[in-house]
């Protein structure tokens, strides 16, 4: 598959504005500030595909980005303290809506940041996407921070917070080496693949 091959399709701040499910989507979500921007950039070679705000909870919409083989869907980052109430009842609207229509989601991707624990809100989704039974994977961001012995410290940590649900990939990831970016695109290539094998 050609990451490179990439544009910026369309922006929701509705529910009512998301556009038709018509090719595979792989979904980006995350804490405000835990790099999720900084993936996609990543992933598809671009500086500035998607937007990287030195203001947290500056995504207020949900981004469609359009590749041959799919789309990748980056939700608005929850969590940011500073958002007025009525923002993040937006927010929590509008990314629910987009859960609860029949959409052709081959993965999720949860990220968290690999220096911290995970919040209640990195947990509630989580146990969201774990319930709802989605094919998603957790990818740990800003493993370049940590030195060789916090970095085996904290893959133990979260491989034993996530010991008890079957079949989730724990992938760390470092936007600034590269670190993982291979192994990322490779996941989402046979999640796309397997999807539409399957058609779920």
């Amino acid at each position: 598959m050609n990451f490179n091959e990439v544009s910026f399709e369309f922006a929701a701040g509705k529910v009512n504005q998301l556009p038709e499910s018509d090719m595979p989507e792989v979904v980006f979500s995350g804490h405000s500030n835990v790099g999720k921007s900084s993936l996609i950039n990543k992933l598809v070679q671009r500086k500035a595909l998607a937007r990287v705000s030195s203001q947290p909870g500056k995504t207020a919409t949900i981004n469609f980005y359009k590749l041959k083989e799919f789309r990748m869907v980056d939700l608005p980052g929850y969590g940011y303290a500073k958002v007025s109430k009525a923002e993040k009842t937006r927010w929590a609207e509008l990314v629910e809506g987009y859960f609860s229509q029949q959409r052709k989601r081959a993965l999720v991707i949860q990220i968290l940041d690999l220096r911290h624990p995970p919040t209640d809100d990195d947990l509630h989704m989580i146990d969201f996407l774990y319930r709802g039974g989605y094919n998603f994977a957790a990818v740990l961001t800003k493993s370049d921070k940590l030195k060789k012995t916090q970095f085996e410290k904290q893959i133990q940590y979260y491989n034993d917070i996530f010991s008890s649900i079957e079949h989730v990939k724990l992938l760390p990831f470092s936007a600034q080496t590269g670190f993982g970016n291979e192994e990322i695109r490779h996941l989402i290539e046979e999640s796309v693949i397997d999807f539409n094998k399957t058609g779920e």
